[in-house]
């Protein structure tokens, strides 16, 4: 485990973490890497419990942490760990992706490391049925020779149109993401997609 961020709050009854995981690349292909660990302490009875997530990114990761109390300029990746974002579109996605905790679902995800760059695909679903872009898919792919990464947004109407195109993507098609509307919210505080079958988890290695 490497500690990519933490916060201590002032009376140490509370500590959030973001860690990757570096045993998971050995583990299952695509399994995320990412852990979200807050510790509670209750120094009176002078023990301890704690809630853990795994998540396939940093700004989930810490959207899990935030929406358990722990400030979101606390928990940040400091500058050198990990790769920083490669532009503005990357960085105001995810500033979005910690900050709203209330809309869409985190449903799968596939995280392909043996081979540069590095790529992770994210599916979410909204929890409202009315949306018109109920399938979101998120693409990351970093750049482990300059350190950055882009991280980009796509909406689909169906399930199975977000599905063909996560298969095309894994197959070596790129296609290109629909674009969404910058209103979109996310959450990681909802596990699972509905009870449908899930989406290729990505390129057999």
């Amino acid at each position: 485990m490497t500690v990519l961020a933490e916060h201590h709050s002032d009376d140490a009854k509370h500590s959030f973490y973001v860690m990757h995981n570096g045993a998971v690349t050995w583990g299952i292909p695509g399994e995320p890497q990412l852990v979200a660990l807050h510790l509670k302490r209750d120094p009176a009875a002078r023990s301890y419990q704690f809630d853990h997530k795994m998540l396939p990114l940093p700004s989930m990761a810490q959207s899990w942490l935030i929406a358990r109390g722990c400030p979101e300029e606390k928990i940040l990746l400091p500058e050198g760990m990990g790769t920083a974002a490669a532009d503005e579109a990357t960085r105001v996605l995810e500033q979005r992706l910690r900050s709203d905790g209330d809309h869409f679902a985190y449903g799968v995800s596939y995280t392909d490391d043996a081979s540069d760059p590095v790529q992770t695909t994210v599916m979410l679903r909204a929890m409202d049925e009315k949306a018109a872009m109920p399938y979101r898919v998120l693409l990351e792919v970093a750049d482990t020779t300059t350190w950055t990464h882009t991280l980009r947004e796509g909406g689909f109407q169906t399930f199975e149109a977000a599905t063909e195109w996560w298969e095309a993507h894994w197959n070596g098609d790129e296609p290109p993401l629909p674009t969404t509307s910058p209103a979109t919210r996310h959450t990681t505080a909802v596990p699972g997609l509905p009870a449908r079958p899930a989406p290729p988890r990505g390129p057999s290695r």
